[in-house]
């Protein structure tokens, strides 16, 4: 299931960090990209890192 911020209410600042947060390490760590050929940007970084652009 795709989680997508436009459809919360974000009615102050702490409760946006804590709808965001979840969110931006589901983004950055679990969800695969097509463009990243299936990696996920954090898998990715990391492949970066230990082979170079």
């Amino acid at each position: 299931m795709r989680r997508t911020l436009d459809t919360h209410w974000f009615l102050s600042l702490e409760g946006a960090k804590n709808k965001i947060e979840p969110w931006r390490r589901g983004y950055n760590v679990s969800r695969p990209h097509s463009a990243l050929e299936q990696l996920t940007l954090l898998e990715f970084a990391v492949q970066t890192a230990r082979n170079g652009p």
